[in-house]
């Protein structure tokens, strides 16, 4: 898939007065909302500028094109994501947690990150065109998210080497499976329904426990993590 040109992917300029304010958040929640039922194709800049209630001219006064407004979604989700996993990370930090808790907590974040507009989400991560500063981003960010769980393992008296290659492990495998089950409801065929976060998170959590821990849950299995 082609990436836009820089120029289109950008804002034409940011608004300053509040009424310029509204009018830019009337656009993206409108444009949320026909880019979550409608998809990336078939969603152009008239469908949001109507669900809007504004005109087209006012539209690109802001913005040149439906992926400038696309990036700025995504900018907002990957702003709001690091906000919440910020806000848990230095809780666990300072709380003298279980690891079972530990986990619980990290996995119930990234489910609700990805709970609270299936489609929408769907939509921006693997429909519209990610522009490279984009997917940057979101590299940094589970680099950061891998070096600071792993921190957290060895508070849980994980060794240093393995605490690093778990953390990103973990990482990655919270981001694939919420992705997978919130977005898709768990179903082969796209088309199952969210049923609420609290059985993706114990059944997430069980599998990284049983990975973290094998030799609570795998007395077998030799050289344990933990």
């Amino acid at each position: 898939m082609r990436t836009p040109s820089k120029k289109r992917l950008e804002p034409r300029r940011k608004p300053r007065q509040a009424r310029s304010q509204a009018t830019v958040e009337v656009i993206l929640a409108a444009a949320a909302r026909v880019l979550a039922r409608a998809g990336y194709a078939a969603t152009t800049t008239n469908h949001v500028a109507a669900k809007a209630g504004v005109s087209i001219g006012s539209l690109y006064e802001y913005f040149p094109s439906k992926d400038a407004i696309l990036v700025t979604l995504v900018e907002r989700h990957l702003d709001e994501a690091e906000r919440e996993l910020g806000r848990a990370l230095a809780e666990l930090g300072e709380a003298r947690t279980s690891l079972d808790e530990t986990i619980a907590r990290l996995v119930r974040v990234m489910v609700e990150l990805h709970a609270g507009d299936p489609d929408l989400h769907r939509v921006l991560f693997e429909e519209a065109p990610m522009p490279v500063h984009l997917r940057s981003r979101v590299a940094r960010l589970e680099a950061w998210m891998a070096n600071e769980v792993a921190r957290l393992l060895e508070g849980h008296g994980i060794e240093a080497g393995a605490a690093r290659t778990a953390g990103a492990m973990a990482v990655q495998v919270v981001e694939s499976l919420t992705h997978r089950l919130v977005v898709y409801g768990g179903g082969a065929s796209g088309k199952g329904r969210y049923e609420g976060a609290d059985p993706h998170v114990a059944e997430i959590s069980l599998l990284l426990l049983a990975y973290l821990d094998r030799k609570r849950f795998s007395p077998e299995l030799a050289t344990p993590v933990i």
